[in-house]
């Protein structure tokens, strides 16, 4: 049975994101001083008193029509039917205002259970006379936190968890999908690719580059398997990000790189490989990453009979390091080659997983020693007695050999290859290790 979740709501700048980052314990979520910051719904696990629970941060409600006002009041709106006990969010130095009993209203409608929080009661001892304003809301008690230094937080989260449906007595299972993040430069069309997966507006699609600030979880069954695909938010360049807001954002998209099993690197047809392209793509390559390289708006471009291949030449020489990666040519918008990308994203996870017989190994390592002689410096020859597989994801090598310093890059890499034409490792780095005899 799936767990409960949590959603928690208001206005802007009430402190939605710091109560959040506060009961999971770490920082998901942006916070900052300005308002609207949390634009998308964001996801995280989270336990209390033995309870496990699904915790949502949305963006504020507020009235207006601007484009980006509008998509959080959505979003807030799908998160506000996703959950089974929801919190508003208001704050005590603000006072009663319109914003927050249009909120109420709202959560009212939904016929789910609703907590009142009121933020920024900061001191211990009797609550504050403002308190009692809240009331009006038609929330019953209105009950005082500090989301910053953690006061009330645990009595709320008692009455979370309390409010939470009936569940069998049958253990949740543990979460074992195949999580895959998406990343690029912003406005590449990664959140459109998510919509175009799950098949509903999950995340905020508008041409104003940078709308994802956070990185997003969305779940998906396809063919059987579970994936999780993490929408992150567009990466650029380090003179670019000037706010605060964005310079926590591309941390984040760091962060999902980091617990990724796979990496879709989205670059945009009509831009080509850029810089910030290349820089994005070794990260994940320094980590160890699974990576597909999928080329998107390719229903955009003017084709020929040699367009495909000669894109695949751009793309190489680009990310000359990736070699290895696969590139497919999709459409988020239409959702061109989509089985193809997952049928590359599993592929290039069981590269990255797979373990070689080290008998095997060491058959290539004495056809490649004979076919091409180790290097040698200053009448010193290196010897490589023997290689074996340390461990997976990625693909690690361990070398005996008589001296690391007579081992040359290129012949490392050189040996990197001969293992990649006999045994695949496609989509994956390798990792090689250089041990002397006496190595510990």
């Amino acid at each position: 049975m799936r767990k409960p979740i949590v959603a928690i709501v208001g206005r802007p700048n009430v402190g939605k994101s710091t109560l959040f980052n506060k009961i999971v314990g770490s920082r998901i979520s942006i916070v900052d001083d300005t308002p609207g910051v949390t634009r998308d719904r964001i996801y995280m696990e989270s336990e209390w008193n033995g309870k496990e629970f699904l915790l949502i941060d949305t963006g504020g409600i507020e009235p207006g029509d601007d484009v980006i006002v509008s998509n959080m009041r959505r979003q807030a709106e799908l998160a506000i039917s996703q959950a089974d006990v929801l919190v508003l969010m208001t704050c005590v130095h603000d006072g009663l205002v319109a914003a927050d009993s249009e909120a109420a209203a709202m959560l009212q409608k939904s016929g789910k259970p609703v907590l009142l929080a009121v933020n920024k009661v900061d001191n211990i001892g009797n609550p504050p006379m403002e308190l009692y304003e809240f009331y009006n809301l038609g929330l019953g008690d209105p009950m005082p936190v500090s989301s910053i230094h953690g006061l009330g937080v645990g009595d709320l989260l008692d009455e979370i968890v309390a409010l939470f449906p009936e569940q069998d007595a049958e253990d949740l299972e543990e979460d074992d999908t195949l999580k895959v993040a998406l990343v690029g430069k912003p406005n590449v069309g990664k959140s459109s690719l998510i919509n175009k997966i799950l098949g509903e507006d999950r995340v905020i699609v508008s041409n104003i580059a940078g709308t994802t600030r956070d990185a997003i979880d969305a779940k998906v069954t396809r063919d059987g398997r579970d994936y999780t695909f993490i929408d992150t938010a567009g990466m650029r360049k380090r003179s670019k990000v000037e706010e605060g807001i964005e310079h926590y954002s591309v941390i984040r998209s760091l962060g999902a790189v980091d617990r990724a099993d796979v990496c879709v690197i989205m670059i945009d047809a009509q831009e080509g490989v850029t810089e910030q392209d290349t820089k994005i793509a070794g990260y994940a390559h320094e980590q160890g990453k699974a990576c597909v390289i999928a080329v998107n708006k390719w229903d955009l471009i003017e084709k020929d009979g040699k367009t495909m291949d000669s894109f695949r030449k751009k793309v190489a020489e680009g990310l000359s390091f990736m070699l290895y990666a696969p590139v497919v040519f999709i459409s988020a918008l239409t959702g061109q080659r989509l089985d193809r990308l997952f049928e590359l994203i599993n592929f290039v996870r069981e590269q990255n997983t797979m373990r070689i017989r080290t008998g095997a190994l060491n058959d290539v390592l004495n056809e490649a020693t004979m076919r091409v002689q180790p290097p040698s410096d200053k009448g010193k020859r290196l010897k490589i007695y023997y290689i074996t597989q340390a461990s997976t994801a990625p693909p690690t090598f361990v070398l005996f050999v008589n001296n690391r310093q007579l081992a040359h890059f290129s012949y490392i890499r050189y040996l990197e290859n001969q293992i990649r034409g006999v045994f695949g490792l496609e989509g994956t780095p390798v990792r090689f290790v250089l041990r002397e005899r006496g190595d510990e």
